[in-house]
């Protein structure tokens, strides 16, 4: 009997989270400064006005450094506002003073929102991720929000995913007809072109 799509994405969730749980805070903060540099050597990000991003959290990737280092260079960073619907809205980052926090654990801007199409603007979007195949199709967290934001972006700039080193697989990601592909991944140690 074949395991099913769901119990697949499951089981391969936690051997990533799993995984993610043995990574200290040195570890951690040297890979989120690798990350930064990596991702801002992308030819589109260094041309970007406004790029979408997120506010990680817990072991996830860091993304502060990298927040930090594009609103330095004047790009209008996106984050995005989880709605009840599983939607995102995004908002402007003005400042880690200027987070609050949200439902499951997430930092939010908490400026006006600027409505989901917002993200349309954005040259260069970034998504979390648990993982990526070679074929671009990453493992989320199960809601669906960045496979939404994914299908609405499809031929307008590039996507994405920022991973740690050892989350792009050689073998597929499990893959229900909804989920969307990204265009690149980044970890700590290069940026890969998969599509």
């Amino acid at each position: 009997m074949s395991t099913s799509v769901p119990d697949a994405k499951r089981a391969l969730r936690s051997r990533i989270l799993q995984g993610r749980a043995e990574l200290d805070a040195t570890a951690l903060s040297s890979a989120a400064l690798a990350l930064r540099d990596v991702v801002l050597a992308l030819p589109e990000v260094a041309a970007a006005r406004r790029v979408a991003a997120y506010v990680s959290v817990g072991r996830e990737p860091g993304t502060g450094p990298l927040i930090e280092a594009l609103s330095d260079n004047d790009v209008d960073v996106l984050l995005p506002i989880l709605l009840p619907d599983g939607e995102l809205d995004w908002g402007l980052y003005r400042g880690p003073r200027a987070l609050v926090a949200a439902a499951r654990g997430l930092l939010e801007p908490d400026g006006v929102p600027l409505g989901p199409a917002a993200v349309l603007e954005a040259a260069v979007v970034l998504v979390p991720g648990l993982a990526v195949d070679r074929r671009g199709f990453r493992l989320g967290r199960g809601g669906g929000s960045y496979d939404r934001v994914l299908a609405r972006r499809l031929g307008r700039g590039l996507s994405c995913v920022l991973l740690h080193d050892g989350e792009v697989l050689d073998m597929p990601v499990p893959r229900a007809p909804h989920d969307v592909p990204v265009d690149a991944v980044a970890t700590p140690s290069a940026v890969r072109r998969l599509r």
